[in-house]
């Protein structure tokens, strides 16, 4: 038993550590961004991302970064990181919509109905964390309403927390439900920017097969199937072909 207590303090202090040693590089990072030396700060950015730690604004930071390199294609993918990990967060969508206006490529989306336009846009609001801490707290109000329906002998406390109760319970209900298809929509979007300034998209996974149409670097796919070391991919307007998976990064 003592061991293990001391194995569990060893590695809450080792991770305590390295907590401090990021912030202690992300600020000299962002005192690099600040003082103008962009190449600084990306390569200390980097140094952190590297060790394993991971977060929106890190990610917003190095897309912030390589947008006043002139690496609009860089920018991009990381905006689209910092979005993937906090998507209600209107400053990453600003920037990356900037960016986007950068490269080559306008693709139209395909029009959505506009409830579910509306409702999609609803769930992204916030993350899956964000949701879930929503519905805990709005439960656990819904619970305390419960309370007062049944320790309380007052009519109209006894009605409130009745009403109140179930109408907390159900906005519970909804926001567990917004935090789950939250998570599954991050999880399903298989999605990569291309890193090739032209790529060809092709009929089938083969160099001689037909060409389709062309893309240009910046571009975000969507990746629908693999094999060997070609994608296939879908862009906004529907349009589907394969690309070797060397022209691309993973979002």
């Amino acid at each position: 038993m003592k061991r293990v207590v001391l194995i569990s303090g060893l590695l809450f202090f080792c991770t305590f550590i390295f907590a401090i040693d990021n912030q202690a590089i992300i600020s000299q990072a962002n005192k690099a961004y600040a003082d103008g030396l962009y190449n600084n700060a990306l390569d200390l950015y980097k140094q952190v991302l590297k060790s394993g730690y991971e977060s929106a604004d890190l990610y917003y930071n190095i897309g912030n970064t390589s947008y006043k390199m002139n690496d609009f294609t860089s920018a991009i993918l990381y905006y689209e990181k910092a979005i993937k990990h906090d998507p209600g967060n209107p400053d990453y969508t600003f920037n990356l919509k900037v960016a986007n206006g950068k490269i080559a490529d306008k693709i139209e989306p395909i029009p959505e109905l506009f409830y579910k336009r509306w409702y999609h846009s609803l769930v992204t609001q916030c993350s899956a964390d964000v949701w879930a801490k929503v519905g805990v707290g709005i439960f656990i109000l819904s619970l305390v309403c419960a309370a007062f329906y049944f320790i309380s002998r007052v009519l109209f406390i006894r009605k409130t927390g009745f009403w109140l109760g179930i109408t907390l319970f159900v906005l519970s209900f909804f926001s567990f439900l917004f935090a789950y298809q939250n998570y599954q929509v991050i999880q399903s979007q298989d999605e990569a920017i291309i890193f090739t300034p032209t790529v060809t998209i092709k009929s089938s996974p083969d160099d001689k097969s037909i060409d389709l149409f062309v893309l240009h670097e910046g571009t975000k796919v969507q990746l629908i199937d693999q094999i060997g070391i070609w994608y296939e991919i879908r862009i906004a307007n529907g349009s589907v072909g394969w690309l070797p998976l060397s022209t691309l990064e993973r979002i």
